[in-house]
């Protein structure tokens, strides 16, 4: 009988000390088409789901295999798929398109799909078998989805695969200062002069304008497809539980953040014992004098790049040798013919396998941010070749540190693929100032998937209120104390003008006592 009460009380122990025994219901909410943005949100998700929590997933991109407590809520079948699908003349469209453009594209546009059959049925028929506990989305551009907290009326945790954009901070009470926090392409996370911070203060607040004024529409949205009494996007971007951003300071730069803002860069990367296809393995092996690691990672097809910039990666490729170069191309059928014997393609690698390898001198890289984060984890040196958005700035963050060249696209000859390949491969200085770096970005209290799901947790736990700054509830002159110091300024004029209007009148009534004295006689 005791043994019987014993193992009672065991059994009770582990299942309410087993992580998401009691789970929560989930939604996360993930319509833009971009791969290389849910890479980041799977991770989360699953996660989710291993701690017992049952998951129920929106995105465009569906399992291909089932996964415990893992639900897809797919509409990939309404919406276009970009994955190896930008061509050269489309990169070259995108980075001289304006903001709204962008804007539109990523934000306002994804908004439309708010008329599709999966969200309208969340919309009309929310699930109550159980309800959801708790809304994340991705804070982007299409910031209309965070009304689906205030309509389930439960708190919204936001996730973004970027760092974190100008845009974000006000909303969310974090604090923003342009003295040090660099929004250009040639801002420094260590050091901006003169012309560089006042060059940023322009640009950011340009941005952070242009991102309030271009998404205005979305008010309209949100009143269309929810109710009218639904509040707009900027009173819905305030009620925000939680950010958490794809960044880190070792890399991205150190800035202010509220507790409300958790940095989990690298989240994505996976360091599992997932071993390389054996005919690759092999290869690399067998690259006895180093390989170098191109791709332009899973939109931007390289094979689309002009015929003239190909012979002339072509002949680099040829000169660099007994150097190999394995090379990710979607269609090796479109390059000219002439490729180097030194180079093997394919069509898809195992991205963070292969920079895992002993053999791996460089990656030669658009600068896309999960890229990077993966080079820098592994300690593999970058020959950046930034084609748009974030991607400058991400390779010169590396740069700045020795980690890394930078290179021009459009500007991108045999003479200066060979001279960086040659420096990062030869320069020892490239490789130790990249495993400084990796040392400190992987050293942390927990490791981002751990710090991640602890956050979101600790919400689901103590509420949407629990990590709000006050600063939301405050007008942008009342954070920035402009009521206090214009209080102040007008109460040292009222005292400084009173002084003078006593003293303008005791020295008035002094020389008036003056004038009508008479003057005294001299006595002989």
């Amino acid at each position: 009988m005791w043994s019987k009460c014993c193992m009672l009380v065991l059994f009770l122990h582990i299942i309410t000390e087993v992580p998401g025994a009691n789970g929560a219901r989930i939604l996360g909410m993930f319509p833009l088409n971009g791969k290389s943005h849910f890479a980041m949100f799977e991770v989360v998700m699953k996660s989710l789901a291993d701690r017992g929590h049952r998951v129920d997933v929106l995105s465009t991109f569906p399992l291909k295999k089932p996964y415990p407590n893992y639900t897809d809520l797919s509409i990939g079948e309404w919406v276009p798929v970009i994955v190896n699908n930008m061509n050269y003349d489309l990169v070259l469209e995108i980075s001289g398109s304006s903001e709204k453009a962008f804007i539109e594209l990523t934000g306002n546009d994804v908004c439309d799909n708010l008329k599709l059959p999966p969200l309208q049925k969340l919309i009309n028929n929310p699930p109550d078998d159980p309800p959801y506990d708790l809304v994340i989305v991705e804070l982007f551009y299409a910031n209309c989805y965070l009304a689906f907290g205030r309509h389930l009326n439960v708190p919204v945790v936001g996730l973004t695969s970027s760092p974190l954009l100008p845009y974000t901070n006000e909303p969310i009470g974090n604090p923003l200062n342009t003295a040090y926090v660099p929004e250009i392409e040639d801002g420094s996370v260590s050091h901006m002069k003169f012309w560089q911070r006042l060059k940023n203060t322009i640009v950011t607040w340009m941005k952070i304008l242009q991102s309030r004024y271009f998404t205005e529409s979305q008010d309209e949205a949100v009143r269309k497809y929810f109710h009218l009494d639904m509040p707009g996007i900027r009173q819905l971007e305030r009620e925000l539980a939680l950010l958490l951003v794809n960044s880190h300071y070792s890399v991205n730069g150190i800035r202010p953040m509220t507790p409300a803002v958790v940095e989990v860069g690298g989240l994505h990367v996976k360091n599992d014992s997932t071993e390389l296809p054996k005919e690759l393995k092999k290869w690399l092996d067998e690259s006895e004098k180093g390989c170098i690691y191109v791709s332009f990672g899973s939109m931007v097809t390289i094979e689309s790049f002009p015929e003239k910039t190909l012979l002339e990666i072509y002949t680099a490729f040829k000169k660099i040798a007994p150097i190999r170069v394995l090379m990710k191309v979607a269609n090796a059928k479109s390059l000219p013919p002439g490729l180097p014997s030194n180079v093997l393609t394919s069509n898809w690698v195992p991205q963070v396998q292969v920079l895992r390898h002993m053999n791996i001198k460089a990656f030669v890289t658009h600068g896309g941010l999960m890229g990077v984060q993966e080079a820098v984890t592994y300690g593999v040196p970058l020959i950046g070749v930034p084609l748009f958005r974030d991607q400058p700035v991400n390779i010169k963050n590396c740069a700045d540190k020795g980690a890394a060249i930078m290179l021009d696209h459009t500007d991108l000859t045999a003479d200066k693929i060979v001279a960086s390949v040659n420096a990062v491969a030869h320069d020892p200085s490239y490789k130790q100032n990249m495993m400084m770096l990796s040392e400190r970005f992987l050293d942390r209290p927990m490791n981002a998937r751990e710090t991640t799901i602890y956050w979101i947790e600790y919400i689901l736990k103590h509420g949407g209120d629990a990590l709000r700054s006050p600063a939301v509830k405050l007008t942008w002159w009342q954070v920035t104390l402009l009521d206090v110091y214009g209080s102040v300024l007008a109460a040292l004029f009222v005292l400084f003008y009173t002084a003078k209007l006593i003293l303008s009148a005791i020295c008035r009534r002094f020389l008036y006592r003056n004038r009508t004295t008479p003057p005294t006689k001299k006595r002989n």
